[in-house]
């Protein structure tokens, strides 16, 4: 080989093993909500731009839908199955406790607060729990205030009473034994053949599902609680295994860059815009309804709301975490964003 030659082919060498350095890790990200859910065109589609720009591009990821159902999707990373996934706490009853606290009705303030309070909290007490073992809880958020969607006209807290109503679970199951409902628990999914077939008539969901769901066409009544009903508990999970075969400056650029709370910040605010077009949809539809609960019946509700909020804090402290001084850090942090 000559001198040029063995040069050209030390520069081929060199060039490969660079760019070998440098490949593009793509990640498998099951979600099991529609194509159109704002959770995918916003959430899961942002949090992979936000990978690809904390990273140079050197990691990016690929939604894919339908891979199990939405009950399954914690075990799916845990097997290996998929590199990353979104659940809804309140779908596996039993299997988490500390993920309640944010679902409790009272908070003020929107799904972007919500959202980053509710890692702070997990950080500074809920991560004793260690609820999420087995698999890298890399973002945490919640929705926006839950309401209840109606084919039924709803004028009162009292017309509740015996309304068979979707409850996702969690709180809002809590919620509704409140309420007199009668609970009905199907994947969010299925939500829009639930009532279309009659099989119930009505469903708790943030406003923004309204669109998601099409909740105009077959509840095409709200009945609005100030500060919401309830709120929903969300995490997304990736596999440790996974995470760990990443280079160690492309886990570091993640962890500092992009999991934890500016992922949680930016789906939160995801649901507030949903919750905002949603809302503007639905006050522009001629056949839509929405009934704001009377103070009367918000000073009723807001009795409910203590006993579940005592029974969940109650249930938050038999686990060994100080229920109360975590549930006034979400209040505050809560009351002070706020307030701006």
């Amino acid at each position: 080989m000559t001198r040029i030659a063995r040069l050209l082919a030390s520069a081929a060498v060199a060039v490969c093993t660079a760019a070998a350095a440098h490949a593009t890790e793509t990640l498998t990200i099951s979600s099991w909500l529609p194509p159109t859910h704002p959770i995918n065109t916003g959430m899961l589609e942002g949090l992979v731009k936000m990978m690809e720009e904390a990273t140079d591009g050197q990691v990016t990821g690929e939604i894919k839908l339908g891979l199990a159902p939405p009950p399954a999707q914690m075990d799916l990373v845990m097997d290996g199955a998929a590199d990353m996934t979104v659940i809804f706490h309140g779908y596996q009853p039993g299997r988490f406790i500390g993920t309640q606290l944010i679902e409790l009705p009272g908070y003020p303030g929107n799904a972007e607060a919500a959202s980053v309070a509710y890692w702070h909290v997990q950080k500074a007490f809920l991560d004793k729990l260690d609820e999420h073992r087995g698999v890298k809880l890399i973002a945490l958020t919640t929705h926006g205030p839950g309401q209840i969607h109606s084919s039924k006209e709803i004028n009162t807290l009292a017309d509740l009473k015996g309304l068979k109503t979707r409850l996702g679970g969690g709180v809002s199951a809590e919620v509704g034994a409140e309420l007199g409902l009668v609970g009905i628990q199907v994947p969010a999914p299925k939500v829009y053949e639930t009532l279309a077939s009659g099989a119930a008539d009505a469903v708790a969901m943030n406003m923004g599902e309204r669109v998601s769901f099409k909740l105009n066409e077959v509840a095409k009544n709200v009945y609005e609680m100030p500060g919401g009903f309830y709120r929903g508990s969300f995490a997304v999970l990736m596999s440790q295994e996974r995470f760990d075969s990443l280079p160690e400056d492309v886990q570091k650029a993640l962890d500092e860059k992009v999991f934890g709370e500016p992922a949680s910040r930016m789906m939160g605010a995801v649901w507030d815009q949903s919750d905002n077009d949603a809302r503007a949809a639905t006050e522009a539809a001629a056949d839509n309804k929405i009934v704001t609960a009377s103070a009367e019946d918000q000073a009723a509700f807001a009795e409910m709301a203590a006993r579940v909020r005592e029974k969940v804090l109650a249930q938050i402290s038999a686990a060994g975490i100080d229920a109360q001084a975590a549930y006034d850090m979400v209040m505050t942090e809560m009351t002070a964003a706020a307030g701006n």
